[in-house]
């Protein structure tokens, strides 16, 4: 009986244990800042002074030795489009942020990035290497902190302030070059995609079948047919009781689907021909 009281006794305060949560020494942190038209994400720790010399030759965070950038997992950057830094070119994706302190020079490696474990890094040739100069500040900052400064609409500061220390480099983005592209794009007028998707949806939805016709017509003008756009067409023709028209544009969609190896569009459009040929 005893024995079987330990058990449940061991079970029980293991099972409390297992609940108990406290404080991270160095929590996580998340912040997403858009840059022109880039939406750039950093994702880090936040250890604390806690009365501790942080940036020193015998410091926490001595000096000329590759840091983390941060606390536990390697600091990482994302970008959803391509920026600058240092002067190069980082494409969309995932960037693992490791630094060397100094007393008068910073250096910032950027590797993409794979994993949180950060010192598999120290190994690898950075993709991108920018060098910066610390700045002495009069107020102290107890928890390491990352942020995004000096906003402009093509570029931004990425900030690292810990302790009496400042420091940071620039991320530039290609602001005008998108502008103009969207700019362009919408004074070109609605794409061939965007008339399909209208077509689809008043087809599915029970609007307007003439004026479905109207768009699809545009959607598959032209050279540059989809099997899947012409297939629409002849839904819809079919629909509005066109059915010559139907089987004509099921047959050039069939055509469409076995040159692009898609089987199943094949039989879409053979029975549809089938069914409409009765009509």
């Amino acid at each position: 009986m005893k024995y079987f009281s330990l058990i449940f006794s061991l079970f029980l305060f293991s099972s409390i244990n297992a609940q108990i949560k406290t404080p991270a020494a160095s929590p996580s942190s998340k912040i997403t800042q858009t840059v022109g038209l880039v939406d750039v994400t950093v994702e880090y720790s936040r250890p604390s002074v806690k009365d501790r010399t942080i940036f020193a030759a015998d410091g926490l965070v001595p000096f000329n030795e590759i840091w983390r950038t941060g606390a536990n997992s390697a600091t990482k950057l994302t970008c959803n489009k391509a920026i600058m830094v240092g002067g190069q070119k980082l494409e969309k994706g995932s960037y693992a942020i490791l630094s060397k302190p100094g007393k008068m020079n910073w250096e910032f490696y950027l590797y993409p990035y794979d994993k949180g474990s950060w010192s598999s890094y120290k190994e690898q040739t950075p993709l991108v290497t920018v060098g910066a100069k610390p700045m002495a500040t009069s107020d102290a900052t107890e928890s390491f902190r990352i942020s995004f400064d000096d906003l402009k609409d093509a570029s931004s500061k990425l900030s690292f302030n810990w302790e009496n220390t400042s420091v940071g480099f620039d991320i530039q983005v290609e602001t005008d070059q998108d502008v103009m592209a969207n700019i362009s794009k919408v004074l070109a007028g609605p794409s061939k995609g965007d008339y399909y998707n209208a077509a689809s949806y008043y087809f599915s939805s029970g609007k307007d079948l003439k004026t479905a016709y109207e768009y699809v017509k545009k959607a598959t003008d032209g050279d540059d047919k989809k099997f899947w756009q012409v297939r629409r067409k002849s839904q819809i023709e079919a629909a509005l009781g066109k059915y010559k028209d139907a089987i004509k544009s099921a047959k050039e969609s069939m055509e469409l689907a076995e040159k692009a190896g898609n089987m199943q569009y094949v039989k879409f459009n053979k029975d549809a021909i089938a069914e409409w040929s009765k009509k």
